[in-house]
């Protein structure tokens, strides 16, 4: 949620206009998998927390510093990008984890859920590799 709400800000940091439509692009998803996490706690009967989160928000929060300008424009594109892959990955990895606690447990709803944010999370990282290749081909 903390990205969702912040994502604005960081369509606004990149430069390079493909880059910007892309991070539209993982905003929507940002917002159908919370969706769809609220769905599986719901199913679950169980209200999210942050209580022992802290690893995942600081990474979140960090952003490594994209407010800081770059001389060189695709420096500071490139930054987004690798904070967007990473953060990406982790939902992948987290997905992964999930999917198999909910086949052992036969939650089949909520594993067809985690799916489709997974294939999602997959499609968005290949999105990024795609923009990386087209921005540095292109300067």
């Amino acid at each position: 949620c903390y990205l969702n709400n912040n994502m604005e800000h960081i369509i606004s940091l990149a430069s390079f206009k493909n880059l910007q439509l892309a991070i539209y692009e993982f905003w929507e998803d940002i917002k159908k998998q919370i969706a769809r996490m609220d769905e599986v706690y719901a199913y679950m009967g169980e209200t999210p927390s942050d209580k022992n989160c802290n690893p995942i928000k600081s990474i979140i929060k960090d952003e490594f510093c994209l407010d800081e300008k770059h001389e060189i424009t695709i420096l500071s594109d490139m930054d987004i990008i690798m904070y967007l892959q990473l953060l990406e990955h982790i939902n992948i990895t987290s997905c992964r984890m999930l999917m198999m606690v909910a086949k052992l447990l036969k939650y089949d709803k909520v594993n067809q859920l985690l799916t489709e944010c997974f294939d999602e999370s997959t499609d968005n990282d290949r999105l990024f590799m795609l923009i990386s290749k087209e921005y540095l081909t292109e300067e």
